[in-house]
């Protein structure tokens, strides 16, 4: 859920960025201007999907249950770009541990997150930003 993944990024002063379609296009209205995202030329989804991926290290896929959709593209995009593309289902009660290891293995600067959108998927938001919190924030 990439808005999530924006949210807490900024929240935690991580700098972030990416891609979104033509005229800041999200299932809710317009992004607001506090996502530092740049328009692609279309206002297709599947573009602004693919040069996250292209624009990206790697890509960190928080789903809950099997990929399908958007989310299903994005990791066959990172496929098809031979980018690392690793997938968490938020209800196995995921380990950041895993994620970090992932990231320091494929030495990931830029990670593109992706995972459906909340309406289909209700509640991923929230998932997506506790799992986001624990795998950024410094440990003891």
């Amino acid at each position: 859920m990439d808005r999530a993944a924006l949210d807490v990024a900024l929240e935690l002063g991580i700098p972030c960025g990416g891609w979104c379609p033509k005229g800041r296009k999200a299932e809710d209205g317009a992004l607001p201007p506090r996502y530092p995202l740049r328009e692609t030329p279309d206002e297709d989804y599947a573009q602004r999907t693919e040069w996250n991926v292209r624009d990206s290290d790697g890509t960190l896929v928080l789903n809950r249950g099997p990929l399908d959709g958007g989310t299903a593209l994005t990791a066959e995009l990172a496929h098809r770009h031979r980018k690392p593309c690793l997938v968490i289902d938020l209800e196995r009660e995921p380990e950041a541990a895993v994620v970090r290891a992932w990231v320091n293995r494929h030495k990931i600067r830029t990670l593109n997150v992706a995972g459906p959108r909340e309406s289909k998927s209700p509640g991923v938001y929230r998932g997506t930003a506790a799992f986001l919190r624990r795998l950024l924030t410094p440990g003891p």
